[in-house]
């Protein structure tokens, strides 16, 4: 089959298409998925450039990609939520499993992997995955009341924008930090209020910290809550604010509630360009960028 793999560390230009052994055929617990698109996320760019490598457990030649969307065409033994053809969704913690996504196939535990939602196009659901679960965990960890106000850095980012849309579900007010040409999509995502820079004022009740900006942390009350998922710029604690880092987890009971959000409209699915593997370097270029505002998909 062919994937987009790496021999090397380095800039967009090391990614290639290269014909790699097909992915194996499934065993107890796991689905093989034909990959209908996968996407591009920062993480990808982090591991590919050699700025993860610490920890990196992944051997060169390596295929990159944690989101996808796709088909499925075989289920091993015991498999009970899904059958061949089914449309799905998933998520690979590439440095847990070992398995990158820019491939046109991929076998994963069923546990990882939901029903695509049915309301938007199979290959724009790539974009869900790893944007959405991370984005709902690090809210849960906030654990607010209906009503707080959530001020959300990267308003319009992959994270950002779906914690806007999550915090409107949930009843909470929300303000964005974003740049000046964003104001109108970030109120179209569910912003109340629109900033175009860190509030001075201590006037929210919670941070999410999606963009680096450490200093948003001024912005809390003494007391809120603080959560971001950027672990090179960890807030400080101050004024009895306690910041965590959230990582990311596979959880595809989760997605399954995600992807139901999609068909219910409470969370758009955002597609900022399309490529074909062919010119995967070109398009992750173009997603280091920046100014992306959708995700960046892979099709075979």
């Amino acid at each position: 089959m062919r994937a987009v793999v790496m021999e090397r560390f380095g800039g967009p230009e090391v990614l290639q298409v290269a014909e790699v052994p097909d992915a194996p055929a499934p065993g107890a617990g796991q689905v093989r998925v034909t990959v209908r698109a996968a996407a591009v996320n920062p993480v990808d760019c982090q591991v590919r450039s050699g700025s993860k490598g610490d920890e990196l457990t992944v051997p060169l030649p390596m295929t990159l990609g944690w989101d996808l969307s796709g088909t499925v065409d075989a289920v091993g033994a015991g498999v009970t939520r899904f059958r061949v053809g089914d449309p799905v969704i998933g998520m690979s913690a590439q440095a847990a499993t070992g398995l990158g996504t820019w491939a046109e196939r991929v076998t994963l535990g069923e546990d990882l992997l939901a029903p695509a939602p049915s309301s938007v196009p199979l290959a724009d659901a790539a974009a869900l995955p790893l944007g959405a679960l991370s984005t709902f965990q690090a809210l849960d960890r906030l654990d607010l009341p209906a009503g707080a106000w959530l001020l959300v850095t990267g308003g319009v980012g992959a994270l950002g924008g779906f914690a806007l849309q999550a915090a409107r579900d949930r009843g909470w007010r929300t303000a964005a930090v974003v740049r000046p040409a964003d104001h109108d999509l970030a109120r179209e995502l569910g912003a109340d209020e629109v900033l175009t820079s860190v509030p001075e004022e201590p006037r929210y009740d919670a941070l999410f910290e999606t963009a680096g900006l450490a200093g948003a942390v001024r912005g809390v009350r003494d007391g809120g809550r603080a959560v971001t998922v950027v672990p090179t710029a960890v807030p400080a604690a101050e004024r009895g604010i306690e910041p965590v880092v959230s990582f990311v987890d596979q959880d595809g009971a989760r997605l399954e509630r995600l992807a139901a959000l999609v068909d219910d409209k409470v969370l758009t699915v955002r597609v900022g360009g399309v490529y074909p593997f062919a010119s995967a370097a070109e398009a992750v270029a173009r997603f280091e960028a920046g100014g992306v505002r959708g995700k960046v998909l892979l099709v075979p």
